[in-house]
């Protein structure tokens, strides 16, 4: 997130962003209110996500909370009243009417929980992952030989 559109989500709309937080420029926020949303500490807000704050039938203001080391998938929207706990995944294209526990991964829509007590690291990173990362590409370069050359060859060089 750029420092001016983080500038204005703070100061102009009144959300409460921690500096840690990465959010995608194509994302929107619809707070009904001053410190209606609240995004924790290393939480990855993907793209053409949606929170909206504002209960349109009511016309009221529910606060939305988003938890710390949270992964919000692209095309996500999260409605009002809604808290999502520490550590947890919304999948891609949810939608979110209730609250989701701590440690959890929903996804549909609506939301359901696909799985709980998942371990999760900076912006919802599943553990592991680096690991299943590391095995993709030493499969890739065990089964074709052309391979290792266009892996080497996307890696910086020094000096250039």
């Amino acid at each position: 997130m750029t420092g001016l559109r983080r500038l204005w989500y703070v100061y102009a709309k009144g959300i409460h962003i921690d500096p840690s937080v990465s959010i995608s420029l194509s994302s929107r926020f619809e707070p009904g209110a001053r410190n209606s949303i609240f995004i924790g500490p290393q939480t990855l807000v993907a793209f053409k996500t949606l929170l909206i704050s504002r209960d349109a039938e009511t016309e009221t203001v529910r606060p939305i909370r988003i938890g710390r080391r949270c992964f919000i998938g692209g095309g996500s929207t999260i409605l009002p009243g809604v808290t999502l706990g520490d550590e947890s995944i919304v999948g891609a294209g949810s939608v979110v009417f209730e609250d989701v526990p701590s440690r959890c991964i929903v996804a549909g829509n609506p939301a359901r929980v696909l799985r709980r007590d998942i371990e999760v690291g900076p912006y919802g990173r599943l553990a592991g992952a680096d690991e299943n990362s590391r095995r993709l590409v030493q499969v890739a370069l065990q089964s074709d030989p052309t391979c290792k050359k266009q892996v080497y060859d996307t890696q910086p060089r020094a000096g250039i």
